[in-house]
């Protein structure tokens, strides 16, 4: 199930499933998505940047670094399904440990990926070249 995406922008859709706090199923979310896929766009990332609008995903990745970052961040690595196998918060200045069965990563403003119910075992997609606004 191999997906190959170009640099742009798109939707990210988190299907978080059933949440017990929130009394059952939690609704989707919907989030800006900027997408680097080219070895360019990955390897300039989130660097320079003061905020970030949304997510950015990396594709293909298994590990990321926050070396040269202004702004500390969530990375979730997600399977060939993009299904969500770990999220952690990196400060600026850190190298995270690689994901063996990581495909994928998405990065976003520390903090947001928990508000959005992106956790491990939750399923995101992807909707490449639509306009996020």
């Amino acid at each position: 199930m191999g997906r190959r995406w170009r640099d742009g922008r798109g939707r990210l859709i988190v299907r978080a499933g059933s949440a017990p706090s929130f009394g059952g199923e939690r609704p989707a979310v919907c989030v800006p998505l900027e997408i680097a896929a080219s070895y360019r766009a990955r390897t300039k990332g989130l660097l320079g940047r003061d905020a970030v609008d949304g997510a950015l995903l990396l594709s293909p990745a298994g590990g990321v670094h926050t070396f040269g970052m202004r702004i500390p961040i969530d990375v979730a690595y997600l399977d060939r399904k993009l299904t969500v196998i770990a999220v952690r918060t990196m400060r600026p200045g850190r190298l995270g440990l690689p994901r063996l069965r990581a495909r994928h990563v998405l990065e976003a403003g520390a903090g947001a990926m928990a508000g959005w119910g992106l956790r491990p075992g939750a399923r995101v997609e992807v909707d490449a070249g639509v306009d996020p606004h």
